[in-house]
């Protein structure tokens, strides 16, 4: 699926992959990203929001959280991010952009708000509960400031992946709006949800999930109360095609993430704006039983799809020629992904030390693979950047 969208839509990037890894220059087992195509979409994305009038900040973690990407997304003009954990403030902080929204989709542990307050200030703090949303404010007034609060809200019918759970009752945002204005150190500044859109299979198109009927009504209620100016933050599967229809529906706040590397489920269906930015390198280790084994770690395969067949290119020289193609089987998710076995019963068959090249959509901060960052690429000129761990670190490789 994504393998095939990059072989048609930046085939210089697979070739520049494949060149770079047989020239010892960047790892197996790594997530690589094209930072010139990651500039562009965000440049896309940017103009966009800008157009619609909102407020956008950039998703991280699907990439490991890598300053390189978050560099690429600030020259196309984006220069604040969301955080779903602390890990991810921590690196887009470190990486130079600034932290737009916190606590969402993982809340902010109690020990660490304080730290979190004085640190990144970030301009939104999304809270499920009364209890988090005094730490965040007692953090906050000790640092000298008010902390802008988001209000996680929730109503039945609501869609949420499991263990994403909470809120506070959407049919009380009149009364939780007040509850958080009376929070030493912060003020109640908007609501939000996750996720806004979906990608529907039988539809093969994004729709909107229940949540975000949620949202506008929430809004239409506080503006009933004699509120105005209230944030609306509705993120999920967000690309520049749908950001008017989030405006329509009262967003103020919009958060790409697999938008800036051309990964949604749409940008299978369609060619959008945003270029496949985003690929899978490894190698081949040995040959067992009509199999070539090949190195692991990075192959948590977002579920996006219905199971399909996987697929790379395997090769030692440059090439997207569908003669290179061989299909893989991926362990389950239940085992640990050491290899993944590819189809070795041709009479070209796989050899140790090839390259192999899968396009699928990631969640590199669950894994083990490195993060590689690549400048260049649309010039002929590939340059790596960077080659990190998923924290945005600095990696020890090769050792």
């Amino acid at each position: 699926m994504f393998l095939d969208i990059l072989r048609r839509r930046n085939p210089a990037f697979v070739e520049s992959a494949i060149e770079l890894h047989q020239a010892g220059r960047i790892p197996a087992n790594a997530y690589v990203l094209d930072l010139d195509a990651v500039e562009a979409n965000a440049r896309v994305l940017k103009s966009e929001a800008d157009r619609q009038g909102l407020k956008i900040f950039g998703m991280t973690k699907q990439v490991g959280r890598s300053s390189s990407f978050c560099r690429a997304i600030k020259r196309g003009g984006i220069d604040a991010a969301v955080a779903v954990d602390m890990a991810c403030a921590r690196a887009v902080h470190n990486a130079g952009l600034k932290l737009g929204h916190l606590g969402h989709l993982q809340q902010v542990a109690r020990h660490e708000a304080a730290a979190a307050a004085a640190r990144f200030r970030p301009d939104y703090w999304t809270v499920f509960n009364t209890e988090k949303a005094a730490e965040a404010g007692k953090g906050a007034s000790a640092a000298g400031y008010t902390q802008n609060l988001l209000a996680r809200i929730k109503a039945e019918g609501d869609t949420f992946y499991r263990g994403h759970e909470g809120g506070f009752d959407a049919d009380d945002i009149a009364g939780v709006a007040d509850c958080l204005d009376d929070v030493e150190g912060g003020r109640f500044a908007g609501i939000t949800t996750f996720p806004a859109l979906l990608f529907d299979h039988a539809a093969r198109k994004v729709k909107p999930t229940p949540n975000l009927a949620t949202l506008t009504k929430a809004a239409e209620a506080l503006q009933k109360a004699g509120r105005t100016n209230v944030e609306v933050n509705a993120p999920g599967t967000t690309s520049s095609v749908l950001l008017a229809a989030l405006a329509e529906a009262g967003a103020t706040q919009c958060e790409p993430g697999n938008g800036l590397h051309g990964t949604t489920a749409l940008h299978v269906m369609e060619d959008l704006p945003e270029l496949p930015a985003v690929l899978y390198v490894t190698e081949v280790s040995h040959l067992a039983g009509g199999k070539a084994y090949c190195f692991g770690g990075g192959f948590y395969i977002d579920p996006i799809f219905p199971d399909y067949d996987v697929r790379a290119i395997v090769s030692r020289e440059p090439t997207v020629s569908a003669a290179a193609l061989r299909s893989v089987e991926v362990p389950p998710p239940a085992a640990i992904d050491y290899y993944a076995m590819i189809d070795a019963t041709s009479p070209d068959s796989p050899r140790p030390g090839d390259t192999a090249v899968f396009g699928f959509r990631g969640q590199a901060f669950v894994t083990r693979a490195y993060i590689v960052g690549v400048s260049g690429i649309s010039k002929g000129a590939p340059k790596v950047e960077t080659i990190e761990n998923g924290f945005g670190e600095t990696a020890a490789w090769p050792v």
